[in-house]
């Protein structure tokens, strides 16, 4: 995990509610630690996208509040969306423009564009200057949409969902990128994502959305030590120990649980278990079934 000098938060999220016909947000309070890539992850249809349009002032919470690089968005919205570069998991711009036409519309909105360093992109990222954007792949449009979020200096990466659609290289290819890019520790990364392996390559922090509420939010190195995977003899389980398992699969040849409290089986089995470090994909899926649901393989 990389180090910052200065602990500050980049984004600070308070007691937030909202509620609209099949979704309800309850109480959502986070922190996304300036310097770092913080991977915000959930099931489709969580809330992630709905969280991130509040962010960015595209809705409006019903209570609570945040403050964006430790403001109100409120009290200076162009300045502080002047410092975020914000990346839709679609490139929302007109079919018939091409990138020269692109950048004269967007280029006036931020006042630290920097053409030069757009430029740069283009060329890095093998895009025609004026080609049109309807005949664009979907990786074309992403590797767009990065450039222009680069090309402005900013202080803050607000990505959703900016790898659903990509197939394997291409996806491989935008995490190298911002990996490469943003390794500057005064960058920060907030990237919603489904796609958990994702994560693995480049989060130092994980906020997990699931039912409305913020299940985890804390470091990745946290997270991991903290699970672990326990193997063994179904005999061995008693009513209590299954109440410290999450998401149990059973087998004619034993069984396996995810937990926090490993100690606790450790210190009564011994060498009668078998203790593993899960990956952040084993943690997130067993979290996502129901705590109690029982998968007889």
């Amino acid at each position: 995990m990389r180090k910052v000098n200065k602990v500050a938060n980049a984004i600070e999220v308070n007691q937030l509610n909202y509620k609209v016909e099949n979704l309800q947000l309850k109480n959502i309070s986070f922190e996304v630690k300036k310097g770092y890539v913080t991977g915000f992850i959930g099931a489709n249809g969580s809330g992630k996208t709905t969280i991130i349009r509040i962010i960015m002032g595209l809705l409006k919470e019903q209570s609570g509040d945040l403050k964006l690089l430790g403001e109100y968005l409120t009290a200076n919205p162009v300045e502080i969306k002047n410092k975020i570069g914000f990346v839709y998991s679609e490139l929302y711009m007109y079919e018939n423009w091409n990138i020269k036409t692109i950048e004269s519309v967007v280029s006036k909105y931020y006042k630290n564009w920097d053409h030069d360093m757009f430029q740069k992109y283009m060329n890095q990222f093998q895009l025609p200057y004026k080609q049109k954007i309807k005949q664009f792949s979907t990786g074309m449009k992403m590797k767009l949409s990065l450039a222009i979020a680069l090309s402005h200096h900013a202080e803050l990466y607000i990505l959703d969902e900016p790898t659903a659609g990509l197939d394997p290289v291409v996806r491989n290819e935008v995490l190298e990128i911002l990996q490469k890019e943003l390794i500057d520790e005064d960058k920060t990364i907030f990237f919603s994502t489904h796609i958990i392996s994702d994560l693995e390559k480049i989060a130092d922090y994980i906020v997990y959305l699931k039912d409305g509420s913020i299940v985890i939010n804390e470091s990745v190195d946290e997270l991991i030590e903290g699970y672990k995977i326990i193997k063994g003899d179904s005999a061995i389980l008693d009513d209590e120990l299954r109440e410290l398992l999450i998401s149990i699969k059973e087998t004619h040849t034993g069984f396996s649980g995810l937990t926090n409290q490993s100690s606790v089986f450790v210190e009564l089995f011994g060498n009668d278990i078998v203790v593993e470090t899960p990956s952040i994909e084993d943690i997130m899926v067993r979290i996502e079934k129901d705590k109690f649901n029982k998968e007889v393989v």
